[in-house]
């Protein structure tokens, strides 16, 4: 039987504990998969479905075809190119088809399939951000939702917030405010520290980037600023995407109209690439340098002549 999105039950595809880059303190962010947005840069494309995936490790397999021969749903082929150089002969799982049983992966005896994305119950992601309690309260820490987009999945984030609460933990969201007003504030009002992502100052180029407005997203954020949440707006800096010294001056004066004093630079990385061959998807920043800090030095400054405190 296929399972659903529920208050009780959500589909998360990582659980990283001592994190030390999502919030304050030592935490433990629990990533949600779906998300509205299609970000090219996106570190994690597996994410963005609401299914469960079938990702396939080209350096495991040694083609004996058994994934392909028990799939229920004959979601999984295989496909021979020998038209140029040496045979290659690579597994296609597809989406539409896949029911996420993952009779596949358990027989795959390389090891070379396995799933992105467990279905889990409140009380088992509970049950797992508890066990780091004493480190929470030692460093200033907590509990970091992320995805995906957690206000994909309100029911769920909002039973396992509420849980949280109960114990008095700091919670944050990484966000990328897309949403209806309603669905934003039920869910934000629970949080102690929005870490909002804005990826672009201008709708044109957003949409571009993302295939998404951003005008919703300006109005959510600077609904949290006017109910004095604690909002730190996270702008990830990607090549030809918005990373001039006149996306800086947009965004910075973005900013300045929500009333938000300070934002995080994030510099592009590739730490996502396997990912996408993985999932057989394409990625379109393959031969993209990253940045450093020290290479956007003057965009930083851009801000800060603005008014906004910047930094990495």
């Amino acid at each position: 039987m296929t399972e659903s999105f529920s208050a009780q039950r959500g589909l998360v595809f990582n659980i990283q504990k001592f994190s030390v880059n999502d919030g304050p303190g030592i935490r433990t962010a629990v990533f949600i998969k779906g998300c509205p947005l299609r970000c090219k840069w996106c570190a994690n494309p597996e994410s963005q479905s609401r299914r469960i995936q079938i990702a396939w490790d080209e350096t495991r397999c040694i083609h004996c075809r058994k994934c392909v021969m028990t799939c229920p749903e004959y979601a999984v082929t295989q496909k021979r190119d020998d038209s140029d150089g040496p045979i290659v002969r690579s597994i296609k799982i597809d989406e539409k088809k896949c029911s996420g049983c993952q009779i596949c992966v358990r027989g795959c005896p390389a090891k070379a399939l396995s799933a992105e994305g467990e279905w889990k119950t409140v009380d088992e992601v509970f049950a797992i951000c508890m066990q780091d309690l004493p480190f929470y309260e030692e460093s200033g820490g907590g509990v970091t939702l992320s995805g995906g987009e957690v206000l994909s999945s309100p029911d769920f984030a909002v039973a396992l917030m509420e849980r949280l609460k109960t114990e008095g933990i700091h919670i944050a969201l990484e966000t990328t405010g897309f949403a209806a007003p309603e669905v934003f504030d039920r869910v934000t009002d629970l949080a102690d520290l929005l870490l909002f992502d804005m990826k672009h100052w201008n709708e044109k180029g957003h949409i571009e980037g993302t295939g998404v407005s951003n005008l919703p997203i300006l109005s959510n954020m600077k609904r949290a600023v006017e109910k004095g949440t604690n909002v730190l707006p996270r702008i990830p800096v990607i090549p030809g995407f918005n990373d001039t010294l006149e996306d800086a001056a947009g965004l910075s004066a973005r900013l300045n109209e929500i009333g938000v004093a300070q934002a995080q630079l994030l510099p592009f990385h590739q730490f996502g690439e396997n990912k996408y061959h993985h999932l057989g998807k394409t990625y379109e920043y393959s031969q993209v340098p990253a940045y450093h800090p020290e290479d956007l030095a003057e965009y930083r400054e851009v801000f800060v002549k603005n008014g906004i405190k910047a930094f990495f």
